[in-house]
């Protein structure tokens, strides 16, 4: 071999010099997983805070969109939509603004669909407002003087036309809920009620024709005081649809009744390329770091990974000289943390050995209403009743929201003659795909349906062992009688990285879930979940 045809193999087979880069991200350049990956925390889960000064978001992985945050003195607490999930609003708490711990979970009934919240502090106690797609649709209000609760029950404002609540409290101790379109409403002194008629008082800023968006679609209103302005946020071009829809676009005014001049330099948050890590980009709160600094959580979906839903996101702020703020613009690399040695545990276990009496919090009915009272804790064991049907699509699953592209999921299950059982991957009621267990057979679920039986491996019963192995949208499924034995394969193996909103429309994940179907009960045990590679 000549020198020169060596020297040119060498350099074809070179990666180029992008790729050599901390993270593959670059211009003109397909997206490619992370060279540099997450570190790994619970269970191998994935983690922002990379130990040495540094993170990478997403900061909350897997469905936290919509994010609300609360600064209380050295605390910082949030939620996010938790949409038709029950229990909801989970509320989480962090010191650094990226490592964050679950507390409690707000909202304890169902009520509708759960859209953007706000969360917020006034007079000593905590509030949320909430909108709800429901029957009439409302924004609602609870309350706590603790933060971990207990919240009161929901009350209705009353307000039907209008989503994505902001509560903000004027110079003169007026309360206010701005909503969305540009809109705005009095409270009470309390906060429990409107006062009055719905307020126009701010046209939003239009992005240009021949952007590729979802649609105008103004909401998402945050609001803050800084340096003699009032300054409000707002999301336009659709949450989901074109990965460059969605973005963040402000506003200010000296006072709440405005005039409200556009930012300059609108919009000051948007993917502008699906060759990006981040798509759909949006909905914005501005918060004050540890160090007085400033910091925007937004959230955004991960290129390629709709199915896990719109994870939270931290960016760097910074107000200018002339009074405007800016946002430093995510590019895929670590950046250097909001504080150290401030850090909160992070996360929380996913795997489950039902100890105790109660269920713990990350697990939600994802369908439906009135079921917590099918479940009972005891004695190692999660207790399911089941409810009429032969699946999932009649009888509501319990899952859990997750944030890895690669995991296992393995439990222990025995059931009553009457009951059919499944561990599938669950999107809604019309989209799902897993196994179901009877006394007689296995089930194909896929795409929303139960497509047919199989017969069960030799050994098999009411009493087995099964797990859902889903490595980057390929969905594996395994049985066996007990941990003496091999897994067998499930015959059929899935595709399910269509299992999304863009394809099925509900703004949710793809998430495991279990499920009871029938007459009689269903007993789950030693739940196991691990992150894979």
């Amino acid at each position: 071999m000549t020198l020169l045809r060596r020297e040119l193999l060498a350099l074809l087979a070179a990666p180029p010099a992008w790729a050599a880069a901390d993270c593959s991200d670059a211009p003109g350049q397909p997206y490619l997983p992370p060279c540099k990956p997450w570190p790994r925390g619970i269970e191998g889960q994935r983690q922002a805070d990379q130990g040495d000064g540094r993170y990478l978001n997403p900061v909350l992985a897997g469905d936290r969109p919509d994010p609300t945050v609360l600064k209380d003195g050295d605390d910082y607490y949030l939620t996010h939509s938790s949409f038709e999930a029950v229990p909801g609003l989970l509320i989480w708490h962090s010191r650094d603004l990226v490592n964050w711990q679950p507390v409690a979970n707000a909202l304890l009934e169902a009520v509708g669909s759960v859209w953007a919240p706000d969360l917020c502090k006034h007079g000593g106690r905590y509030y949320l407002y909430l909108p709800v797609k429901a029957q009439p649709n409302d924004i609602l209000v609870i309350w706590a003087d603790r933060i971990e609760g207990p919240w009161s029950r929901p009350q209705p404002l009353g307000l039907s036309r209008h989503i994505d609540p902001t509560h903000v409290a004027g110079e003169d101790g007026q309360r206010w809920l701005y909503l969305s379109g540009g809109d705005r409403v009095r409270l009470s002194a309390d906060g429990l009620k409107t006062v009055g008629a719905i307020e126009h008082i701010y046209d939003p800023w239009r992005y240009p024709e021949d952007w590729d968006v979802e649609s105008f679609s103004p909401e998402g209103p945050k609001m803050l005081r800084h340096g003699g302005w009032w300054h409000m946020l707002l999301a336009v071009g659709g949450t989901a649809g074109p990965p460059t829809g969605h973005m963040v676009i402000a506003a200010r005014s000296r006072t709440l009744d405005g005039p409200w001049e556009q930012a300059p330099h609108n919009p000051l948050m948007r993917t502008t390329s699906p060759r990006e890590r981040w798509w759909s980009r949006g909905h914005g709160s501005l918060v004050q770091g540890p160090k007085g600094d400033w910091w925007m959580l937004y959230h955004g979906y991960e290129n390629s990974f709709h199915t896990l839903g719109r994870q939270m996101l931290l960016a760097p702020a910074r107000f200018s000289a002339d009074g405007w703020f800016h946002v430093d613009v995510d590019d895929g690399q670590p950046l250097p943390m909001p504080a150290v040695d401030r850090a909160v545990p992070h996360g929380r276990a996913l795997s489950d050995d039902f100890a105790g009496t109660a269920l713990k919090a990350h697990w939600q009915f994802l369908s439906g209403s009135g079921q917590m009272s099918r479940v009972r804790v005891a004695d190692g064991r999660l207790h399911l009743r089941a409810t009429p049907g032969k699946g999932p699509g009649d009888s509501a699953p319990l899952g859990f929201i997750q944030g890895d592209p690669a995991f296992e999921v393995e439990l222990d299950v025995d059931f009553d003659d009457g009951v059919q059982v499944g561990l599938l991957m669950f999107y809604s009621p019309r989209l799902y795909a897993g196994m179901g267990a009877n006394a007689r057979s296995f089930q194909l679920h896929r795409y929303g349906q139960d497509i047919r039986a199989v017969p069960k491996p030799a050994g098999i019963a009411r009493r087995l062992q099964l797990k859902l192995r889903c490595a980057r949208h390929v969905l594996t499924l395994f049985s066996r009688a007990d941990g003496t034995q091999p897994w067998t394969k499930f015959p059929v193996q899935m595709d399910v990285s269509g299992y999304h909103h863009n394809t099925a429309g509900g703004f949710a994940s793809l998430r495991p879930a279990i499920y009871a179907a029938g007459s009689g009960e269903a007993r789950f045990s030693n739940l196991r979940y691990r992150a894979i590679d």
